[in-house]
């Protein structure tokens, strides 16, 4: 007698992306170590569907119709001409490139850094106590958190030694390249910030060809990186978020702020035809300052959902978010944002608002702010706004001699820039404002 199991294809599929995981080589014993750990959560989870609390709003259905490959090492197939433009002036010098999430060294830039600051991929990384910090971050045990993790081969890496100020931005520039078939390719980085010092840094995803072509290929960017703010450190995060109209982009970040630390991201995302950014900010001392700034701009039929969470677990801390959706045609927007104030965290400020401008009748919002408070000393606040163009907004540009489609276009851009004039780096902030234009 024979006794059929049957497998539900969440399970199935995710097992199919994590045997497309590359080798290592011998010598990374740390690194193995670290996959080993995950593999073993991997093979007790699924990819989530709409059942699942967290995905209840986003369908992952599309994803697994999908057969994607393993990447290829295809650094060769770009040259540092072809990427000019997304290289900034203000961080030329200090600059990572990964090609569907291997290392180009060809492309990248860490020439005569500050003593002490490294700036480099995880194999070649000397750096103390690398033990603690790699993979060691709260909510390591999400599902693809940990598929990344089990597939890791190699990371981007940044280490602020203690009481340096970095006076460049630094550049992490992750290139997705697309060709005939679909890829999957599993970013890494590992930023850690020793007490009293000082850097800014930009996390940057984009498709080549940077004009797509008629019809791009799909491809799956599951990425994740983990900051380390020390003791009254700070961390300026810009993370742009920019592939191409088909791909799949589902993005980590966790971060850690030790007491009297301070970090502030500012997210911005526009590509994919799938698009999660999972921003996870947890306290580890008091009197810590977090600020939150996102943006995100989707037509079509694009999906883009943002979920964060801030965990406070002691006294003084300050947190301040603002989340802008811009939604054109059929696209779907989600926010769901979650500040956690425990009875340990008194005089917490907690400011948290979600707005919402929806630019047709099919576009579709889901939006979920929320507080969970047990101190009884705090100040915390939240809300959400939807709302559309008004009539008589257009109205009065009008009557000043702009054209209806030209007055949209600048009530759309003063909504959307409040976001964008918050990034420290000018040639960031004027990409993206002509991205928004």
């Amino acid at each position: 007698m024979s006794i059929e199991v049957s497998v539900k294809p969440q399970v199935s599929y995710l097992k199919q992306l994590l045997d497309l995981g590359q080798e290592l080589p011998a010598t990374t014993s740390l690194i193995r170590e670290i996959r080993d750990r995950a593999t073993a959560v991997v093979q007790e989870l699924a990819i989530p569907t709409t059942r699942d609390e967290e995905w209840r709003v986003t369908d992952l259905s599309g994803l697994l119709k999908v057969n994607f490959q393993a990447v290829s090492n295809q650094e060769s197939a770009i040259s540092l001409s072809d990427i000019n433009s997304l290289i900034l002036p203000e961080a030329a010098a200090s600059r990572l490139v990964f090609v569907n999430g291997i290392y180009a060294p060809e492309l990248s830039s860490v020439a005569n850094l500050p003593a002490g600051l490294f700036v480099g991929n995880l194999l070649a990384a000397n750096i103390p106590h690398l033990e603690n910090y790699l993979g060691k971050q709260q909510g390591g045990q999400e599902v693809f958190t940990a598929l990344n993790t089990a597939s890791l081969t190699d990371a981007a890496v940044v280490y602020v030694p203690k009481n340096l100020l970095v006076e460049t931005p630094i550049h992490l520039l992750f290139i997705s390249v697309t060709g005939e078939a679909a890829t999957i390719s599993q970013p890494r980085c590992l930023v850690v910030v020793e007490a009293g010092s000082t850097v800014t840094l930009i996390e940057d995803y984009i498709s080549y060809p940077v004009t797509s072509p008629q019809s791009p290929v799909t491809n799956l960017t599951n990425s994740v990186t983990e900051v380390w703010v020390g003791e009254n450190a700070q961390v300026s995060h810009i993370r742009v978020q920019q592939e191409n109209k088909e791909a799949f982009h589902i993005g980590k970040s966790a971060i850690a702020q030790a007491r009297n630390s301070r970090y502030a991201c500012h997210a911005v995302s526009f590509g994919g035809q799938l698009s999660r950014h999972n921003l996870e900010v947890f306290q580890t001392g008091e009197a810590t300052e977090t600020t939150l700034n996102g943006l995100t701009m989707i037509g079509g039929s694009q999906i883009g959902d943002t979920h964060s969470a801030i965990a406070l677990n002691h006294p003084y801390g300050i947190t301040n978010q603002l989340h802008k959706c811009v939604v054109g045609d059929r696209a779907h927007a989600v926010f769901n944002g979650k500040v956690f104030v425990p009875k340990p965290a008194q005089l917490t400020n907690a400011g948290q608002l979600n707005r919402n401008l929806l630019l047709s009748s099919k576009a579709r919002v889901d939006t979920k702010p929320q507080l969970e408070i047990t101190a009884d000393n705090v100040k915390c606040s939240h809300g959400a706004t939807v709302s559309q163009l008004e009539d008589d907004e257009i109205f009065y540009l009008q009557s000043r001699g702009i054209d209806a489609d030209s007055a949209r276009t600048l009530l759309i851009n003063a909504f959307a820039i409040e976001i964008i004039e918050q990034i420290p780096v000018a040639s960031v902030r004027e990409r993206l404002t002509q991205i928004v234009r």
